[in-house]
């Protein structure tokens, strides 16, 4: 059973949330009747109460405005144009808070999950206690547990919860000791198998000046697919609606009827714009396995705070009864958040549902920086700085992770992970990399004093934050067609994971084909030659994939296993080796992949 957590409020202004669906509205009293929690109070009882949630997903320790594309949000103008806005920066997402919770005297910041892992150098090299301790000063209040929280394994997710300094790299400066998280890190549907229970609190109740609100955070049952094998080593990932619906029943039994699911999956929007409506024409314009989710999860839950996918939504998702119920995710990076604004009932101590209303907001750099979050920026970039800032390479213009298929940065690490597999052994001919590895682009313009078209390690760092290694594997032709093959096949088919190859494979993508046969077989070459199925081939790939993650279980099947240096330190030689400031290296054309539509 989970405590009561209280928060003593300040003032807060109201910002007028744009989302609640017309239907909802227009069918208030229709719910009401079908389920009386939902009505308003009679007219001698007390009023109904104001109650704002701000929420925040896969930030990722992105605290410095994040660049390139990863920092910019799209925008949905009337005339149906858009335009791309800056936007991240945790000083800046700090000051769009405090400004949305003026005027709100119950307000509660709330986050569905991967707050840490995959972060940037700022963050990441002191694995991640720069980011908490971000977060308590922005005042987060509760988050769910997301897959990426994983990437060190459960006891660095619990000393990140409960503090202490790191057990290898130790205190990072003298006489400070991290303190952890200020805010509870639920974790509803994750078992630890010793003991069977959840790792984490599975739940927990804020105490919001008279409003009781019970939140319950889950991650997707697929995180194991998603982390290396040791990132999970000894816990157990169960279904997410049957988990939320489990607790749901225990808060109730508490007398807790305001419910908000923190739920670390998500969807795809029909759009990119953060400011579309999603419930346009009457029908949601979102797919995924949140839609699922949320279709199954208990009426008694009152919104679905989601994540995971780094997309930006406010939709309407009908509940197992027919009503309708908003379901939000703010992209990623901390370039948005998402208001909700709501009714509270204390007769019933429930939200009024119907009153639910939701947008998504910009954290736009053209506002004040908060001062807390410089000074506490400052601390960290100056213990950074001497490793941060040391220049790894050059190059001539921006190198994105952006193609449907293939990235010119995609095709950048291949090749360094090609050229590192070869220095360990001169059988090597084909490097793969998986596209959810690779986190930043590579900008050419400046970002400090180091110049135009520099690499810098940090950099470097913010593409590639797993420390994966390279690892070696022998495969039959069979098998490499096999893994290209699962890019758009199995649990793959839905959401197509497009591998990253090194220079001399190729292949036709036939998108007008299905399943597997959208790779067509007869097409894939090395060097110009049809792959042989009989043959074996010297295979790099990363640690993650040569475990079969990502769905790649083909991968795990190799032989004759050799493991090399991490994946950065690879790309960092490479770069390092190949170029210069007379000779940068320049984009690739991103044609390795045919693609016929």
């Amino acid at each position: 059973m989970s405590p009561t957590h209280s928060r003593r409020p300040a003032p807060r202004r109201v910002v007028v949330a744009a989302l609640a669906t017309a239907a909802a509205l227009a069918t208030a009293g229709a719910l009401a009747a079908a389920n009386p929690a939902q009505a308003g109070p009679d007219a001698d009882s007390a009023p109904l109460k104001d109650l704002q949630l701000l929420a925040i997903n896969d930030f990722h320790g992105n605290l410095e405005p994040p660049a390139g594309s990863s920092g910019q949000v799209t925008e949905l103008a009337s005339d149906g144009t858009t335009k791309n806005i800056d936007a991240g920066g945790v000083e800046y997402l700090a000051s769009s808070l405090r400004t949305a919770r003026k005027g709100h005297d119950r307000s509660l910041t709330v986050a569905a999950g991967d707050i840490v892992g995959a972060s940037p150098l700022l963050s990441g090299l002191f694995h991640d206690e720069p980011t908490i301790e971000a977060m308590n000063k922005l005042g987060l209040d509760v988050t769910g547990v997301g897959n990426h929280e994983f990437d060190e394994g459960k006891d660095e997710l619990l000393r990140l919860q409960n503090g202490g300094c790191h057990p290898v790299d130790g205190c990072y400066d003298k006489g400070r000791k991290f303190k952890g998280a200020d805010y509870p890190i639920l974790s509803a549907n994750v078992i630890d198998e010793k003991t069977g229970k959840p790792l984490l609190k599975p739940y927990v109740v804020q105490n919001v000046n008279g409003a009781k609100v019970g939140f319950i955070g889950v991650t997707l049952k697929g995180t194991p697919d998603v982390v290396t094998a040791e990132g999970v080593k000894g816990l157990k990932f169960l279904d997410e609606a049957e988990t939320i619906n489990k607790y749901t029943k225990e808060l109730q039994q508490q007398g807790i009827h305001a419910i908000v699911a923190l739920v670390h999956e998500g969807g795809y929007p029909a759009s990119s714009a953060y400011n579309y409506d999603c419930d346009a024409g009457g029908s949601t314009g979102l797919s995924g396995p949140i839609v699922d989710i949320a279709k199954k999860v208990a009426p008694e839950v009152d919104a679905l705070v989601t994540g995971h996918t780094h997309n930006a939504y406010v939709c309407s998702i009908p509940d197992p009864a027919g009503h309708p119920r908003l379901v939000t995710s703010a992209a990623s990076y901390g370039r948005l958040f998402t208001e909700l604004n709501m009714k509270y009932d204390p007769r019933t101590k429930d939200i009024v549902r119907a009153t639910v209303k939701g947008s998504n907001r910009v954290v736009d750099r053209t506002q004040t920086k908060a001062a807390d979050l410089t000074q506490l920026l400052d601390y960290w970039q100056k213990l950074a700085a001497p490793v941060a800032n040391t220049p790894i390479g050059y190059i001539t213009g921006d190198i994105t992770r952006n193609g449907a298929v293939e990235s010119p940065l995609g095709d950048l690490i291949a090749d360094a992970q090609l050229a590192h597999a070869k220095s360990l052994d001169s059988r090597a001919v084909v490097a793969l990399m998986n596209p959810g590895g690779i986190r930043a682009d590579l900008v050419y313009s400046a970002s400090g004093n180091e110049g135009d078209g520099v690499v810098t390690y940090g950099e470097g760092f913010a593409v590639q934050p797993f420390s994966n290694t390279v690892n070696l594997k022998d495969l039959t032709g069979a098998q490499l067609i096999t893994v290209l093959q699962q890019q758009v096949s199995g649990g793959n088919a839905a959401a197509p994971k497009y591998l990253q190859i090194s220079d001399g494979l190729t292949y036709t993508l036939d998108l007008t084909k299905t399943g597997a046969d959208r790779v067509v077989a007869d097409s894939v070459r090395l060097d110009g030659k049809p792959i042989d199925p009989s043959a074996t081939y010297r295979v790099a790939m990363n640690s993650f994939l040569a475990d079969g993650g990502d769905g790649f279980t083909e991968f795990a099947k190799g032989t004759d296993q050799l493991v090399g240096s991490d994946d950065l330190a690879a790309l960092v030689d490479y770069l390092t080796a190949t170029t210069s400031a007379a000779a940068p290296y320049t984009p690739t054309a991103a044609d390795r992949v045919t693609v016929v539509k």
